[in-house]
């Protein structure tokens, strides 16, 4: 199944050092990892969040597969919209998470807000 998730320079910056393999750990204030199921979900993020609000202006958006078996054990959620479609994957399941990626985790897009 195709996710998508946006992204900041710095967890971007982790991806990265993962060989664009894995997401990194949840900060201990953030229980909760939000992959979206649309580009267009991801890109409202990106841009009108993380490029707005992160201290280096820009936000990015990530493209994925991941398999469904291992999402079937997740409930989608609508939060705000009807286009705003997410998993909610506890902290602690995020090491599996990644295991069930297929292929590299993709950088699709970027944003940036110049003040």
């Amino acid at each position: 199944m195709i996710l998508f998730r946006p992204v900041g320079t710095k967890e971007l910056a982790l991806i990265e050092q993962s060989g664009f393999l894995a997401f990194p750990p949840r900060l201990p204030e953030q229980p909760i990892f939000y992959p979206v199921t649309t580009e267009e979900y991801a890109t409202q993020i990106a841009r009108n969040w993380n490029a707005k609000y992160n201290k280096d202006k820009a936000g990015y958006v990530t493209k994925f597969e991941v398999r469904k078996q291992f999402l079937d054990n997740y409930e989608l959620r609508i939060v705000g919209g009807k286009n705003h479609e997410e998993y909610w994957i506890p902290a602690e399941d995020l090491e599996e998470f990644n295991r069930n990626i297929v292929g590299i985790i993709q950088v699709i897009a970027k944003f940036e807000t110049i003040e």
